[in-house]
């Protein structure tokens, strides 16, 4: 096994870096940088550079990701983060607080879904104005004919 090489452990990382680090695309960190969820600057070669903490803020947004969390959520949970720092276990436990709202809401829609869905397996249209899943409480009998989306799965 390779020896590391402690010099390397101030020093800053390149695009290509952070991705093979991170396990994530170039395109996913530029796309990152642009939403405003990491921040890089470029080098006196014009080349893209980020600290070292880069990495832990990756490592939460994929994590976030995979737990369904939008990226403007992540992007709002962020801002309350210092930005001189790698993310906390306490600052991951405060996201954490906040997406577990995000999280119920969620599990909830799915197990209503999941309940409801035989009421509806027969129509293959999933408009009609009694339909429980795309028109609860048949809101949309006033809008008009056709597909309506009150809440998005």
């Amino acid at each position: 096994m390779p020896m590391l090489d402690p010099s390397n452990y101030d020093r800053d990382l390149t695009v290509g870096e952070v991705a093979k680090r991170s396990g994530v695309a170039v395109s996913a960190i530029h796309f990152y940088e642009s939403k405003g969820l990491i921040k890089g600057w470029r080098s006196e070669g014009n080349q893209r550079r980020f600290s070292r903490d880069v990495l832990r803020r990756v490592a939460v947004i994929k994590v976030a990701q995979r737990l369904g969390i939008s990226l403007a959520s992540i992007a709002a949970a962020f801002e309350a983060l210092p930005t001189d720092r790698s993310p906390t276990a306490e600052d991951w436990k405060r996201m954490s607080e906040v997406w577990r709202g995000e999280l119920d809401d969620r599990i909830n829609k799915l197990t209503r879904l999941r309940d409801e869905l035989d009421r509806c397996i027969g129509c293959g249209c999933l408009s009609i104005r009694e339909c429980p899943l795309r028109n609860p409480w048949d809101e949309l009998s006033e809008a008009g004919p056709g597909p309506r989306l009150l809440d998005p799965l």
